[in-house]
């Protein structure tokens, strides 16, 4: 027999391995996986770089609008453009960049507006709004990519070089664009940011030139202006009869505001100084909002100057579907002044920062949502894995680009209405910190911009109601995927790791001490006093064949946030008159109490033995209040746990039940 007076228990127990991929291809599937979002994430794990490179990523997102923003603004607003444009300018320096520059503070580790929403609803109804949000998130992201493939198909096909035989095949050409994009990310796509610099840096120079040139003309021809002016008031309306059209077609124009929700995303890319963490954690929310505020007045300038020359130069049926201009405004222009071979680099120029504003997006939902839905037990584990992601998210690309046969138009109602309900959101979040913290100028300001994004949020849905339903397609795919995955991964050990304070494994080595084996009493917490563990030890030695002289220790879960899913366990030992008890908390008790005496076999070599008492009521009902409370028919469940862990019955801890 084994001597365990010199035995010491160790302080953390691994959970039990995952299983690994057994073949080459799924070992490559699943070779990189997303790491956790927060504080945890070590520093050196995630590579950095200066804000002002990060704001190139952010900006293959947001700058690459102007090649279609231009012409959706005309097309939705007409002479009333420039207005239109202005109000989206104002929003954003006024309202959108505040808003975000707050999200960064409170926010400072890529979660973002979700995680400042999910911290003020616990339990299963934040899980169910975030489930929500992140259909919006997906339905943003992923029209992102479609979108801008499209975008970037209608750059090659219009451009006058191009071969006939490419007339009618944009969503062939998108198809194309988007596996490429989706082989990328599978081949790995590291060297994002290095990419997006040059890229940013020739497109914007590129529209610099084109805009200058069209301020030039224009100045120069001060009759073209005068005839805009003459039709703004020609209406009769007066200054009403300006801003109420500017108004309702503003919402379209909120394409011109994505990038912000990329941008606090991409935070823990961004570099900071500091001999502290917590002044690293300030010197990289500074950082941050340098790269919002720098890029909001880059847009606003791109923004506001693009409009004004595109609705005066460009004639208006050039601008209609299956105009020259349709999608591509811009581009028209840069033909147009400077001949073929100048509009050919404009194109290839566009092509390439549509794409790779595809690829930034593609990167916002790898790292957004597999941090949010594997932890809540909401989807597989190997979701987790970034190469299996992105072919459901490419294959997701595909469907939707034949769905809206390519078309940017046809596309925009659903990205606006994804990238608003993201900031109406955010508002929402800042505007219940603004309260908190008692900010009364913080509070108007942000309760306004929540009215005006809500405004737009229900008129952009009731002009263009194809953006919501499909919003709620992927918000149900989410919720069903969601469900399924959680009830079906009810029964898996749940804890990364077991951790064990002195007193507990005290208890435990003494134990093993006084005859070499491990006895357990499962115990519902309840009064916790001396005489709760007398009665509950001798009805379990009466019940169950608790050896007369055997050592038994109690073992309690407290159950805490049952949406919860994966979590680090904390067992403390607690002495009460001489009753030696094992305390966690845990989302599910049966989880908790199979990692527990796995995590002691484990350490031991010593099959714990674990005594429980048949639970009363329906065991349908029992079910139930497992999968939503974390308790119900606790035996047969923890057995049931330990039968998947462990396939050899012969090394499973033992349980006993009686009653």
């Amino acid at each position: 027999m084994r001597d365990w007076t010199e035995f010491e228990f160790p302080a953390t127990v691994p959970g039990p391995a995952v299983g690994r991929p057994r073949t080459p291809l799924s070992q490559w599937l699943f070779q990189h996986k997303v790491p956790p979002a927060g504080p945890e994430i070590g520093e050196s794990t995630v590579p950095q770089h200066s804000w002002w490179k990060v704001m190139s990523l952010t900006g293959v997102d947001y700058f690459s609008t102007l090649s279609y923003l231009p012409s959706i603004a005309v097309l939705a607003a007409g002479a009333v453009s420039p207005i239109a444009t202005l109000l989206i300018v104002a929003l954003t320096l006024l309202g959108v960049l505040p808003m975000y520059r707050r999200v960064a503070e409170e926010s400072p580790h890529g979660q973002g507006s979700i995680a400042m929403l999910e911290r003020l609803l616990p339990f299963w109804r934040g899980k169910i709004f975030v489930l929500a949000l992140l259909g919006f998130v997906a339905t943003s992201w992923i029209i992102t990519i479609t979108l801008s493939s499209a975008d970037a198909s209608v750059h090659l096909i219009e451009n006058p070089l191009a071969p006939e035989a490419l007339d009618g095949q944009a969503v062939t050409i998108t198809i194309v664009l988007l596996l490429i994009l989706g082989g990328v990310f599978l081949l790995g796509f590291t060297e994002a940011v290095n990419v997006a610099i040059p890229l940013v840096a020739v497109f914007l120079g590129l529209n610099a030139i084109v805009i200058i040139t069209g301020l030039i003309d224009l100045a120069a021809d001060p009759v073209v202006v005068d005839d805009w002016w003459a039709v703004l008031t020609s209406s009769g309306g007066g200054f009403s009869g300006v801003l109420l059209p500017a108004l309702l077609a503003f919402p379209l124009l909120v394409l011109g505001l994505s990038g912000f929700e990329t941008g606090v995303s991409l935070m823990p890319l961004v570099s900071a100084t500091g001999e502290t963490p917590q002044e690293r954690l300030a010197s990289r929310i500074r950082n941050t909002k340098k790269l919002l505020t720098t890029a909001a007045l880059i847009m606003s300038v791109y923004l506001i100057s693009s409009s004004f020359v595109t609705t005066l130069l460009i004639p208006p049926e050039a601008i209609e579907p299956g105009g020259e201009a349709n999608g591509r405004a811009l581009a028209y222009l840069a033909h147009g002044f400077f001949g073929d071979a100048f509009g050919t680099v404009y194109d290839i120029s566009s092509i390439l920062i549509l794409w790779f504003a595809g690829a930034s997006a593609m990167a916002g939902l790898i790292n957004i949502v597999p941090r949010y839905l594997p932890a809540y037990g909401m989807a597989p584990e190997w979701s987790r894995a970034i190469r299996p992601v992105v072919l459901v998210y490419t294959t997701i690309s595909i469907i939707i680009t034949i769905a809206f046969d390519a078309d940017v138009d046809a596309q925009a109602g659903a990205y606006a209405t994804g990238i608003l309900a993201m900031m109406v959101s955010a508002s929402v979040a800042v505007l219940i910190s603004a309260v908190r913290r008692r900010q009364p100028l913080s509070i108007v300001g942000f309760a306004a911009l929540t009215v005006i994004l809500g405004y737009a949020l229900v008129a952009n849905v009731i002009e263009r109601p194809d953006g919501l339903a499909i919003s709620a397609m992927f918000i149900l795919a989410i919720v069903v995927v969601s469900i399924i995955s959680r009830v079906s991964r009810t029964t898996e050990i749940r804890a990364e790791r077991i951790e064990f304070d002195e007193t507990a494994r005290r208890f435990i080595a003494d134990s093993l001490a006084y005859d070499g084996q491990l006895n357990l009493i499962a115990n519902r917490p309840g009064v916790g006093d001396a005489a709760e563990y007398a009665e509950k030890e001798l009805n379990q030695r009466r019940l169950n064949p608790v050896p007369g002289m055997a050592d038994v220790i109690f073992l309690e879960i407290h159950v805490v946030d049952p949406s919860v899913f994966r979590e680090v366990l904390q067992v403390r030992g607690v002495e009460v008159d001489g009753h030696r008890v094992l305390r966690a908390e845990s989302p599910a008790a049966p989880n908790a109490i199979a990692a527990i005496l796995m995590a002691m076999r484990d350490a031991t070599g010593v099959q714990p033995h674990a005594y429980f008492e048949w639970s009363e009521g329906n065991p349908l009902l029992h079910m139930v209040r497992y999968i939503l409370l974390g308790r119900g028919d606790t035996p047969p469940v923890v057995r049931e746990i330990i039968r998947e862990v462990e396939k050899d019955p012969a090394e499973r801890p033992v349980i006993h039940v009686g009653g």
